[in-house]
């Protein structure tokens, strides 16, 4: 890469401040969320200075104020392909596969996102990127005319579209040009309060399922949300009426834990917006909120097992109580979970990397006495992606909770990766890459 080009970490760092600015003019509730989650972290952090210190040498804590993700919705092929290309420039990539259709949503998706250690640590920006299933619109007429909507719209600029083929083609993009690609690019996610269609055309599409009437009927896929990490969920959860905002009912994702796992996840409610349909006629359309997360240990295969097996049993112990409730009954399944670092890592349920401690370089023996002795520290590899069942509560417990009447299709990776361009990325390789990494560079060093 020319010395002139600025890195995509740099390009993805303007981005993801640029779209964070955006939406908080457009949704000003957001900011009133970053506020919550900035007082509970500072908070947390001083209460906690052991954890405090653990997140520094781990890298969490410079990247904790500027983390997000996000998630748009597109109708066809070419848009996600062409996406993918977009989010190169940020060195970002998709990883994973979620299929939303057995929640009743009728897309699957992956999450671009950054892969490697030193790109995470810059910015973590990740957007979870949804593909419409037309499929599963069981009104074959319907299904015609969503498809007709969305092949008359081009949802880039054609400005971002230079930009991503001289990126292709030049290897990177100077200072200038990735400040144009940022104000491009932000133009595809931005809210329009226009619709494309009439009203009667809306409503039939939204009696199918309130996401077909999302996706199909504007000019792009307005970013529907944007979510900071907090280090305590359940408190910003407590705060969020205090604040003026209203929180779905219960956290979604396991319990809280002294080593919390995966992601945890909650949300205040979708917006109604004025809506100006063709005709001249008005209304309102929902889809748009507030997210927030907290980030665990990434689970290992066995690990994502048990959770899966305890999540379910959950479900079907679950009575539909207030989050406290909730939490109480999520808690007392999940005592099956181990939940202690040591034995998570020595069980096989979640991944870690490890690093010589301060003073201990090249120490030799065998890797449990050195961690035993503090000569080698194992440290919890933070989760980066997402789940796809709360992904779908997430969207369902803001935007009505009916399926509408869509079917509930199956798993088609295969079609998602075609329309993509590429296979996605197996993220829980990317974990075990990484631990793997770390205990080869012990075994170098000794």
């Amino acid at each position: 890469m020319s010395s002139s080009f600025v890195s995509s970490d740099e390009i993805r760092d303007r981005f993801s401040r640029a779209m964070s600015a955006m939406y908080q003019t457009e949704v000003p509730q957001y900011g009133a969320l970053l506020e919550l989650v900035e007082t509970v972290n500072r908070e947390t952090l001083e209460a906690w200075p052991e954890f405090k210190a653990s997140l520094e040498a781990r890298g969490e804590l410079e990247r904790l104020g500027v983390e997000r993700h996000g998630a748009i919705r597109v109708g066809t092929a070419e848009e996600l392909a062409t996406l993918r290309r977009l989010f190169a420039v940020m060195g970002m990539y998709p990883v994973g596969y979620y299929d939303l259709s057995e929640a009743g949503v009728p897309v699957h998706s992956t999450a671009f996102r950054p892969v490697s250690d030193a790109a995470l640590a810059r910015n973590p920006f990740r957007l979870f990127t949804s593909l419409l299933r037309l499929e599963l619109i069981e009104d074959s007429a319907l299904r015609q005319r969503a498809a007709d909507i969305l092949a008359q719209r081009d949802i880039f600029t054609l400005g971002v579209r230079e930009l991503i083929a001289a990126f292709e083609n030049e290897g990177g993009l100077t200072s200038d040009q990735a400040d144009r690609f940022v104000a491009e690019a932000l133009e595809t996610f931005r809210w329009h309060q226009h619709a494309t269609v009439d009203r009667t055309t809306y409503d039939d599409l939204h009696a199918a399922h309130r996401l077909i009437a999302d996706v199909v009927c504007f000019r792009g896929p307005h970013i529907n949300h944007l979510t900071p990490r907090t280090l305590d969920i359940d408190e910003v959860q407590r705060r969020m009426p205090a604040a003026g905002m209203s929180p779905k009912a219960v956290i979604e994702g396991p319990p809280r834990r002294q080593c919390p796992i995966l992601l945890r996840q909650t949300s205040f409610k979708a917006l109604e917006e004025l809506t100006h349909f063709r005709g001249d006629d008005i209304g309102k359309h929902t889809a748009r909120f507030g997210e927030i997360e907290q980030r665990g240990v990434a689970l290992t295969a066995r690990g994502r097992q048990l959770y899966d097996q305890l999540l379910n049993e959950a479900r079907q112990a679950a009575t539909g109580a207030d989050n406290e409730a909730h939490q109480a009954q999520l808690s007392e399944v999940f005592e099956a979970f181990p939940d202690d670092d040591t034995i998570l890592r020595r069980e096989g349920l979640a991944y870690f990397e490890y690093r010589y401690a301060p003073g201990h370089e090249g120490a030799e023996g065998g890797l449990e006495d050195l961690i035993d002795t503090g000569k080698v520290i194992a440290e919890p590899i933070t989760y980066e992606d997402f789940l796809p069942v709360s992904a779908a509560g997430i969207f369902q417990s803001n935007l009505g909770g009916e399926e509408g009447s869509v079917g509930q299709g199956n798993a088609n990776r295969e079609a998602f990766e075609a329309a993509l361009g590429t296979p996605v990325i197996d993220e829980l390789r990317l974990y075990a890459e990484r631990e793997q990494a770390s205990r080869a560079a012990l075994k170098t060093r000794k």
